[in-house]
């Protein structure tokens, strides 16, 4: 899976790198407490749609006292339109800038067109997409930070056979709504990230009580591609 392998922000000033998510324990939820375990049950149950493929992937431990972090990649036969990661990190004691005990945070990216890439409204579209994905499931949340960043690449030499190319980036994290016992609906935070996924990839959005929804997790042979 061409998974993000870049710098993640918690949204508290706090950044950690790729090489620092892969030294943390890959299920942090043997002994964590109740509510970081349900927390992430509900992610491990989350139904997806079949072109987001989804995989558990070490997470950082240097942010909170709990997390746990996926990978995931909407696939079109053998290309990977987009790509990302989310963590989930849990503090029992809280956090002053959370607001809460939890926070997601995540890293998107994906490749773009020429003409998209050059809309001076596209970062405030892009944000608006998170936080509209978000707001259509219907989910409560807080203290939303992120960036997001456009980056262009043009080639020349031996490598000016290339045509440019365009990738857009979306950092960013939030405070999801705790619910009963503590526990925020990290299923349905998920789900909308996927929305999120599927909109930076051009996938038309999924229908209400699609059926083609898959159980979490698909994995496949990193090999493949």
């Amino acid at each position: 899976m061409a998974a993000a392998q870049e710098r993640l922000s918690d949204g508290a000033g706090g950044m950690v790198d790729a090489k620092d998510a892969k030294e943390g324990d890959l299920d942090g939820s043997s002994t964590a407490p109740t509510p970081f375990r349900a927390a992430v049950d509900a992610l491990r149950a989350a139904r997806l749609r079949p072109q987001i493929e989804v995989e558990q992937t070490k997470a950082p431990q240097r942010l909170a006292p709990y997390a746990y972090a996926l990978e995931a990649a909407v696939v079109d036969g053998d290309q990977d339109l987009a790509d990302g990661r989310l963590v989930l990190l849990h503090d029992p004691a809280g956090h002053d800038a959370w607001r809460g005990a939890f926070r997601l945070v995540t890293l998107v990216r994906a490749e773009l067109e020429p003409e998209m890439a050059a809309d001076p409204l596209l970062p405030d579209v892009c944000w608006s997409w998170l936080t509209g994905a978000l707001q259509a499931r219907g989910l409560s949340y807080g203290e939303p930070s992120g960036t997001v960043t456009r980056a262009s690449s043009h080639y020349f030499g031996g490598l000016a056979d290339r045509p440019a190319a365009s990738q857009i980036e979306i950092r960013a994290s939030w405070t999801p709504r705790e619910g009963l016992g503590g526990v925020p609906d990290t299923g349905a935070h998920l789900a909308s990230w996927c929305d999120l996924l599927a909109q930076v990839a051009g996938l038309p959005p999924a229908g209400p009580g699609d059926a083609s929804v898959v159980t979490l997790p698909q994995r496949r042979d990193p090999q493949s591609r």
